[in-house]
């Protein structure tokens, strides 16, 4: 891929096209770290309708410590979106490039701590799986808010429950296209194609990752998430590059 075409996925200037192809990008990625990490911790870390009816469940029965590892759960996952919203706006308030790479940097480091440090800590396993789980919580809310914030709620990617709504929603809007509409002004209904082929676009790359993760973490185990950590960097550190070589100019 071109340096230019790189540095776009992380500008502070959006088009759609750049807004999607990071969205497919980061579908990837989510689908990617939620099989290999299911793997990793036998739990899924990307949605929180499973976590929240989970904790209403282990509510209902009594079981007062499931219910607080869900509720932490819960909490990294908010933190994560808290997190990216406060280093997206701090750089929109100073006005820099790299508004965007700063959250993307973030999970890129956390993930390759996750990558190098996984192996070793898999002999105090009951002591690691809690931190481990808290942290790709905290990763894929950090990465939801960044997609989000970046395509204006357009495009989320970490759980795929509202992709596959749309999806139906347009399917069901392209099957009752009313062709004609002066025919009835209050009742005119024409599906959305472009947006069709994105959600089936976000929908497809998960699979691919989740399929990917799986068999990459089944095969090679924690360090699989290297080359997704590498990319990531690649891609934030283009944009900071660019806002370090600024500030060195101004302030030579």
């Amino acid at each position: 891929m071109p340096i230019q075409a790189i540095q776009l996925l992380s500008s502070p200037q959006r088009s759609k096209k750049t807004n999607y192809q990071l969205g497919a990008f980061l579908a990837f990625v989510a689908g990617a770290i939620n099989a290999g990490g299911f793997l990793a911790v036998d739990r899924y870390t990307s949605h929180m309708s499973g976590i929240i009816s989970a904790v209403g469940d282990d509510l209902a029965l009594g079981n007062i410590m499931p219910v607080i590892v869900g509720l932490i759960l819960l909490v990294s996952f908010i933190l994560g979106a808290a997190t990216t919203a406060l280093l997206v706006n701090w750089g929109k308030r100073r006005q820099i490039r790299s508004q965007y790479a700063l959250p993307l940097l973030l999970e890129a480091f956390v993930l390759l701590l996750f990558g190098l440090l996984g192996s070793y800590l898999t002999s105090y396993i009951q002591l690691t799986i809690p931190a481990i789980v808290f942290l790709l919580c905290y990763v894929m809310g950090l990465q939801n808010a960044i997609v989000t914030k970046m395509s204006n709620a357009e495009i989320r990617t970490t759980h795929m429950t509202g992709v596959a709504t749309d999806i139906g929603i347009e399917v069901g809007r392209m099957l009752y296209w009313t062709r004609s509409e002066s025919a009835n002004q209050h009742h005119y209904v024409k599906f959305n194609n472009q947006k069709l082929k994105l959600h089936f676009l976000i929908l497809g790359m998960f699979l691919i990752g989740a399929f990917t993760g799986a068999i990459s973490f089944k095969r090679v185990g924690y360090i699989s998430v290297l080359p997704i950590s590498a990319t990531l960097l690649m891609i934030s550190m283009s944009q900071i590059f660019r806002d370090l070589k600024r500030a060195i100019q101004k302030h030579p």
